[in-house]
C-alpha cells in the first residue's frame, strides 16, 4: 500500500508510510518541521492531519476495493479534538458501510496513545466502477 501513497504527490510530500496487518492499514506521517501550523505552541498545522487522516481512508477504500482510478471523495468532515504535538502520527481507517456505489469511512488519527485521538474523519467515497 506504499507504493500507491508514493503516486500521491501530497502523501510523498508529507512522508506518509504504511503498513498492513490483515485488512487494518496503518498509515504513519512522519514528524517534519515543516508540518507545525503553530510554532507557539508549537502544534501541527491541521491540514497535514486531516491530509493524513484524508489519504489513509483512501488507501483503504483502495485496498479492499481495487480499481483503475483512486476513491472519489464525496464528503468529508474532521473534527480537531486536540492539538497535535510535534511527534509522529498514526492513522487507520474503517468501512464501516459500502453498497454497490459509495463507501462510508470512518479514521482516527492520534499519537502517544491510540485511544486519545488528536482528529477524527468521517466520509463518503464513490467506489462504483463508473463515475456517474
Amino acid at each position: 500500500m506504499s507504493d500507491l501513497l508514493e503516486t500521491i504527490p501530497y502523501a510523498r510530500f508529507l512522508g506518509l508510510t504504511s503498513t498492513a496487518t490483515g485488512d487494518e492499514l496503518t498509515v504513519t506521517m512522519p514528524f517534519a518541521d515543516r508540518l507545525i501550523g503553530n510554532p507557539l505552541l508549537p502544534a501541527l498545522h491541521g491540514g497535514s492531519t486531516a491530509a493524513l487522516l484524508e489519504l489513509t481512508a483512501v488507501a483503504q477504500v483502495a485496498r479492499l476495493y481495487p480499481r483503475l482510478r483512486l476513491p472519489r471523495p464525496i464528503n468529508v468532515t474532521v473534527a480537531y479534538l486536540r492539538s497535535g504535538k510535534p511527534l509522529d502520527v498514526q492513522a487507520r481507517a474503517r468501512i464501516s458501510k459500502a453498497g454497490r456505489r459509495v463507501a462510508h469511512v470512518e479514521a482516527r488519527a492520534w499519537q502517544e496513545n491510540e485511544d486519545q485521538p488528536i482528529a477524527t474523519l468521517a466520509a463518503h467515497f464513490l467506489i462504483a466502477e463508473h463515475d456517474f
